[in-house]
């Protein structure tokens, strides 16, 4: 498998250190992030999944563990918004270049306004999707944050 996604790329161009680590993705599973720490041998706490939303009608990433769901009011606040909702499956493609289930917050399209849930600051290295399905890419979670000016706040429910 070829190591060289958008995400791999925009990491790579930024100078951001990481360990690009693949595994047999599951499209039936339940909870794809869930599978992913399960494949990885990681905590789910620490491999987070990227949702693509709509806050106020306009398009934001946000980033949270895995085992972990999003209180979309606690969201929209994040970005100083009033209603965020998530974006259909065609939506998050056409406007990040990835398939559901290989989305990363790196090397998207266009740069969107990020959020990661504030847990993140907790660990010194997190997963996040490597731009495809089945790549995760180990990081520090500080690097992650800074490389996408991501705000951080507290959404899960």
């Amino acid at each position: 498998m070829s190591k060289t996604t958008p995400a791999t790329a925009f990491l790579d161009h930024n100078h951001i250190a990481y360990e690009f680590i693949t595994y047999h993705y599951d499209p039936h599973a339940d909870r794809v992030g869930l599978q992913a720490a399960e494949a990885v041998g990681a905590d789910p706490e620490t491999v987070f999944k990227t949702l693509m939303v709509s806050v106020d009608g306009k398009p934001h990433v946000a980033v949270l563990p895995s085992d972990q769901e999003a209180n979309m009011k606690k969201l929209a606040a994040a970005f100083g918004g009033k209603h965020a909702e998530m974006l259909s499956v065609e939506e998050a493609e056409k406007l990040t270049g990835y398939k559901v289930g290989g989305i990363s917050p790196f090397g998207q399209r266009r740069h969107l306004p990020t959020v990661f849930e504030e847990t993140a600051e907790l660990f010194d290295k997190i997963y996040i999707n490597g731009g495809g399905r089945g790549f995760q890419v180990k990081l520090r979670s500080t690097d992650a944050i800074n490389v996408l000016s991501a705000k951080v706040a507290d959404f899960k429910r």
